[in-house]
C-alpha cells in the first residue's frame, strides 16, 4: 500500500512519524465525526506519479501539454460525481471543502455582499462566515442559529432573518448538527429573498449519496462537499451545480481561487466515487446511521445528555454539563484510554472554544472497521467508565478498546 522501506532509507525520522501515526490509527477507536479510513485503492491512487503532472485548466482545455491521460482521470471523476448525486455539473478540482466554498462565493458574490449561514457556535462551519475566516473578512455576515429550547433549527426564524437582512447567498450545512436538514424550506427562504442557495454537505455527503438524508441537489444552486468524511475518499473538495452556473463556477475555481489541480488526488476521488456507486457502499452508509443511533442510545442509557436529544445522521453532540467535566478534560481522558474524539462547544455554551462544555462523536470511522451496533454499546460504556472514574476504570477501558480494535483490524 505504501513503501515505508523506501522512505526509511532516506528519511528515518519521517518514517518513524508515519509508523507511529498508522499504529495510533490501528490501536485507537476513532470517534471523530469528520474522519474516516480511505480504502487501500484510494490510498494507492493518491501515491501514484500523477502527482508529477501540472494540469491547469479542464479536460480538453489545458494550459500544459501532456495532459491526455490525466484528462481521462478527471473526466471519470466528474462523470461519477454527476451520476452519484444526480447533478448537472461537477467540479472535482477544489483542494478542500473550504476552498470549494470559497470558489462558490467568488463565482456569484462581490466582496462586501451579505451571506447568511449557520452560526459556528450553534453547529455551523468556520467557512460559512466566521469573522476570522476569509468568508467573514470578505463578506458581510448574518447568521441563524438554533432554538434554546431544543437546539433545533427554527425555519420560521431563518425566514425572518433572511427577509430582514436580504442576503445575496444563503448557506445550509453544518459541522456539529445531529438532525436532518430541510433543504426544501431553505430553498423557499432563498427564493423569498432572491438569494442564491448553497448547501455544504461535507459531513453528510455519503448519507445523501445513499438516500439516507434529504437530497439538496434538486433545490440548491450549488452543493459543496469534502471527499473524505462519510464519502470515505481522499482529503479534498468537490462542487456540484446547475448547468446555468457551470461556466462561472469553473472560472471561480480556476483561475479564480486555485492554480494547478492535484491530479493524484483527483484520481483517488474517482476511485472513491466508483466505490460510492456500489451496493457495498449503500450498506456501509446504513451501518453508519444505525451505529450512530446505537451509540447515542448507549450514551443516554449511561446518563449522558445529547444536544437535540439524539441523532438522525452520523454524529452526536454530547453535553457534559451534568457529568462535571469539560469537553477539553473529556477529550484528554478518552485519549488516555485510546478513544479519540474532539471537544466541541454546545449551543449557547458558556465556556470558551478552547475548553467547551461538550464533545462531538461520530460513527463513520468505526463503521469502516466493521463495527456494529452491539459494539457501539460497548463503546458507550467505555466512555462512561472513563469519565465517571478514570483512575479506577482506565485499565479496564483500555482492555475493552484493545479487544475491539483487535477484533476489527485496520489495514
Amino acid at each position: 500500500m505504501y513503501r515505508l522501506d523506501i522512505i526509511e532509507k532516506f528519511d528515518p525520522e519521517i518514517t518513524k512519524a508515519i509508523e507511529d501515526e498508522v499504529n495510533r490509527q490501528r490501536n485507537n477507536i476513532n470517534l471523530i465525526a469528520s474522519e474516516n479510513f480511505a480504502s487501500e485503492a484510494v490510498l494507492d491512487a493518491m501515491g501514484t506519479p500523477l502527482t508529477n503532472k501540472y494540469a491547469e485548466g479542464y479536460p480538453g482545455k489545458r494550459y500544459y501539454g501532456g495532459c491526455e491521460f490525466v484528462d481521462v482521470a478527471e473526466s471519470l471523476a466528474i462523470e461519477r460525481a454527476k451520476k452519484l448525486f444526480g447533478a448537472e455539473h461537477a467540479n472535482v478540482q477544489p483542494h478542500s471543502g473550504s476552498s470549494a466554498n470559497l470558489s462558490v462565493f467568488f463565482s456569484v458574490l462581490n466582496p462586501g455582499d451579505t451571506i447568511m449561514g449557520m452560526d459556528l457556535s450553534c453547529g455551523g462551519h468556520l467557512s460559512h462566515g466566521m469573522l476570522k475566516n476569509i468568508s467573514g473578512k470578505y463578506f458581510n455576515v448574518v447568521s441563524y442559529g438554533v432554538r434554546r429550547s431544543d437546539s433545533m433549527i427554527d425555519y420560521d426564524e431563518v425566514m425572518d432573518i433572511a427577509m430582514k437582512e436580504m442576503p445575496k447567498l444563503i448557506i445550509a450545512g453544518a459541522s456539529a448538527y445531529s438532525r436532518s436538514l430541510n433543504f426544501k424550506k431553505f430553498s423557499e427562504v432563498a427564493k423569498a429573498c432572491g438569494a442564491y442557495f448553497m448547501v455544504d454537505i461535507a459531513h453528510i455527503a455519503g448519507l445523501v449519496a445513499a438516500g439516507l438524508h434529504p437530497d439538496p441537489v434538486p433545490y440548491a444552486d450549488f452543493v459543496t462537499t469534502t471527499t473524505h468524511k462519510t464519502l470515505r475518499g481522499p482529503r479534498g473538495g468537490m462542487i456540484l451545480c446547475k448547468k446555468e452556473h457551470a461556466k462561472k463556477l469553473d472560472s471561480a475555481v480556476f483561475p479564480g481561487t486555485q492554480g494547478g489541480p492535484f491530479m493524484h488526488t483527483i484520481a483517488a476521488k474517482a476511485v472513491a466515487l466508483k466505490e460510492a456507486l456500489s451496493d457495498e457502499f449503500l450498506e456501509y452508509q446504513k451501518n453508519i446511521v444505525s451505529n450512530a443511533a446505537a451509540l447515542a442510545d448507549g450514551l443516554i442509557r449511561n446518563g449522558f445528555q445529547l444536544v437535540t436529544g439524539g441523532t438522525d445522521n452520523h454524529l452526536m453532540l454530547v453535553d457534559l454539563t451534568n457529568k462535571g467535566v469539560t469537553g477539553k478534560e473529556a477529550q484528554l481522558l478518552l485519549d488516555e484510554v485510546n478513544i479519540t474524539c474532539n471537544k466541541n462547544g454546545i449551543p449557547y455554551d458558556t465556556k470558551s472554544p478552547f475548553v467547551t462544555s461538550g464533545i462531538r462523536l461520530g460513527s463513520p470511522a468505526v463503521t469502516s472497521r466493521g463495527m456494529k451496533s452491539n459494539d457501539m454499546e460497548v463503546i458507550a460504556d467505555a466512555i462512561n467508565l472513563t469519565i465517571m472514574d478514570f483512575d479506577k476504570n482506565a485499565d479496564e477501558v483500555r482492555n475493552m478498546v484493545k479487544t475491539l480494535v483487535e477484533k476489527y483490524p485496520l489495514y
